[in-house]
């Protein structure tokens, strides 16, 4: 079976905007407002990414600006507080960036945001250059797909592969993203592993047995 999964590649957005470690904190603001995006990759060099600094990281300088916190706060909040006094890029960046490759599946970089905690990562090349972005947003792109386009693979790769016969026994029909099979499977074991399989297709909601 090769029609999925599809990559970040597939999905992500190239035409990205970012700053240099040496952006000051007003630049930063501006070019978030300007671009309506609540982060921005770091580069340095030709482009290699260092860091990202998001609307989170800016946030500490308008929370301490009026009020000291306590020494307990202090203490648990050290990081918040050195970002509270930074004025560029670089000190305010989170690093090292969490990134990823054009040829990650996209249930990879769903595992990186969720694990990380974050809502967008920049995608980089072999030599950490960025090539573009990818958000929760671009991960769900899958799910527009359309049922004919979702259909034809599976009959493709999971009925034509497990239900064998001309014409194959059982029948897929796809209706808003689920995958419904009909028709006697003979073997009913693999009724389960093509379940299975069918949920596995990008785009698919669920997939169950007709009576």
């Amino acid at each position: 079976m090769h029609g999925s999964p599809h990559v970040v590649g597939d999905v992500m957005t190239r035409s990205v905007v970012a700053v240099g470690r040496d952006a000051s904190f007003k630049e930063v603001v501006t070019t978030m407002e300007e671009w309506k995006v609540s982060a921005l990759p770091v580069l340095e060099g030709e482009g290699r990414v260092v860091g990202v600094v998001s609307e989170a990281d800016l946030l500490p300088k308008e929370e301490y600006r009026d009020s000291a916190p306590s020494r307990h706060e202090q203490m648990r909040r050290l990081p918040d507080l050195g970002k509270a006094g930074a004025t560029t890029a670089d000190e305010l960046m989170s690093a090292p960036a969490v990134c990823v490759h054009a040829d990650a599946t996209l249930a990879q970089a769903a595992r990186a945001m969720a694990r990380r905690h974050v809502k967008r990562l920049p995608v980089i090349d072999g030599e950490g250059m960025l090539c573009g972005i990818v958000s929760r947003g671009d991960l769900l792109k899958v799910f527009l797909r359309p049922d004919g386009e979702i259909a034809e693979e599976v009959g493709r790769e999971i009925v034509a592969y497990l239900f064998p016969g001309e014409p194959p026994p059982v029948r897929v029909r796809v209706e808003e993203g689920v995958v419904h099979f009909s028709g006697p499977p003979g073997d009913l074991s693999l009724l389960p592993v093509a379940s299975r399989f069918a949920r596995a297709v990008e785009g698919v909601v669920d997939a169950v047995w007709d009576p």
